[in-house]
């Protein structure tokens, strides 16, 4: 049997426990290994490419870890931001995976990957879709996504960002290839 090699998007960036919960955690929900490295590449963003289970949001929303989790998702899933906070990551990925649950088979591009985080209610939506307006405080708090400064931020461009990162993620120096 030939074996293929594959890469996974910030494998070299994180400790060979995190990229095996993070693959566990894949197999479970039935993905590709390009799946996993959009959820490795999402992380990567969320946590400013640190991996840190205690990174707090830059914005002021009270989001905490590796996804982000707000205070009212971690209270839904059993926990708070504080205890996260203090979580190892790769402790922390168990939260993640109940997170990902009810969204898992809908993961199947980076776009709907990163939108299972940011605005699940926009998974498998257009990509001129618009998912944040001015004034409100969303679009305050992620207006560094509105490219064109139309006060609309479009699911397009709230990908462009993320995209990017998965693209220097698969690059030398920050993907793990592996042999499957």
């Amino acid at each position: 049997v030939e074996t293929m090699p594959v890469q996974i998007a910030w494998g070299a960036k994180v400790s060979p426990e995190f990229l095996e919960k993070v693959l566990t955690i894949g197999v479970g929900f039935g993905w590709t290994y390009e799946q996993a490295s959009f959820l490795m590449s999402c992380i990567a963003w969320e946590t400013g490419e640190t991996f840190s289970a205690s990174v707090q949001n830059g914005a002021g929303s009270g989001a905490t870890g590796l996804i982000q989790f707000m205070p009212n998702t971690a209270k839904a899933l059993g926990t708070t931001t504080q205890a996260l906070a203090r979580m190892t990551p790769v402790q922390q990925l168990d939260y993640v995976k109940k997170y990902f649950q009810p969204y898992a088979s809908q993961c199947k591009t980076l776009a709907d990957t990163y939108l299972a985080i940011l605005m699940p209610s926009f998974i498998g939506k257009p990509d001129n879709i618009t998912v944040f307006a001015s004034p409100r405080i969303a679009y305050k708090q992620n207006k560094g996504f509105d490219f064109n400064k139309d006060g609309k931020i479009t699911k397009a461009e709230v990908v462009a960002k993320v995209e990017a990162k998965h693209k220097k993620g698969l690059s030398n120096g920050y993907a793990k290839t592996l042999d499957t």
